[in-house]
């Protein structure tokens, strides 16, 4: 374990973790996201962050020379009330440079801003854009981290459901389930140091008001996979939300899928995020970007 872990699990435990204890105010809680995450994870310098007149709010993030003509669609998270292109460039930047790819980033409606299905028509609306922009759906890889990471994936079951196959999809720490039923939940309630597991069905009934936490647009764990392309899927072993990763990796399995399922040890939820300051953090972003190589690769061949 790296010195840097240890100070990083600590700081959550004990810093972070009691403020999302009982922070109720989901709009204070986006703006501090908002203004804290570029400073302590800035981007790399020469970072391109240019707007796009997307249907929905979208961004490019690219650093360094990328190749034209793939993409990825990243879908951030926040528990679907915080969360931006622009909080997030610090950890896409490290991303677009080791995969040599341009990041498309949706800014999707938040809970504050309109209910379920808002977001996940948001992300439809991002991947019809790209597609009229002249992507094939073969050279666009899906990607998205904890409520992003369940986004992205309810997308690929409506894609597949329609006949569009991206080339594949790299899930962070992905929220899949939000009857919450995975086991994990509470088995790892106190190892988890950052998400505080008693908040979370508050979260959920914010942001469904009122609809059916085992809709497939909300929970993919519930959908079907016709015929899914790869999928690599990055957990941490301490998260209430290793039961969602473990699960969707063994119902893509079991749909045909070829699941890369990495298990990390004792790291906080979303550690590539961290990835300036986490040396876990920049490997695990090597690795999807790996990952991207090889399945974009054989999506063009």
């Amino acid at each position: 374990m790296s010195w840097q872990r240890r100070a990083i699990n600590a700081w959550m435990r004990y810093g972070m973790k009691p403020v999302l204890q009982l922070t109720s105010n989901p709009e204070l809680a986006r703006r501090v996201f908002e203004a804290f995450a570029p400073r302590l994870y800035p981007a790399l310098p020469f970072t391109r962050l240019q707007r796009r007149p997307a249907p929905v709010p979208l961004k490019l993030v690219s650093c360094g020379q990328v190749r034209r003509g793939q993409i990825i669609l990243f879908l951030h998270g926040g528990a679907y009330l915080a969360g931006s292109a622009r909080a997030y460039q610090g950890m896409l930047s490290r991303l677009s440079r080791a995969s040599g790819l341009e990041i498309a980033v949706p800014d999707y409606r938040l809970l504050q801003q309109a209910p379920f299905p808002a977001a996940y028509e948001d992300a439809r609306a991002a991947w019809a854009y790209l597609r009229q922009r002249g992507y094939a759906a073969r050279d666009i890889l899906l990607a998205g981290d904890s409520a992003g990471g369940g986004l992205a994936l309810a997308l690929l079951a409506g894609l597949l459901e329609e006949g569009e196959r991206p080339a594949g999809l790299a899930a962070f720490s992905p929220w899949c389930d939000l009857t919450l039923s995975g086991a994990s939940i509470q088995s790892n309630r106190n190892r988890d140091v950052i998400i505080p597991a008693g908040r979370m069905k508050e979260v959920v009934d914010q942001y469904l008001a009122g609809a059916d936490p085992a809709d497939v647009r909300a929970s993919p764990l519930f959908a079907r996979f016709p015929d899914p392309p790869p999928v690599l899927i990055q957990a941490g072993d301490s998260e209430v939300l290793l039961s969602d990763s473990q699960r969707m990796a063994q119902l893509l399995e079991a749909s045909g899928g070829e699941v890369r399922f990495s298990l990390w040890q004792d790291v906080p939820h979303v550690w590539q995020f961290m990835a300036g300051h986490l040396p876990e953090g920049q490997a695990a972003l090597e690795e999807a970007a790996a990952f991207a190589a090889d399945v974009l690769g054989s999506a063009s061949a």
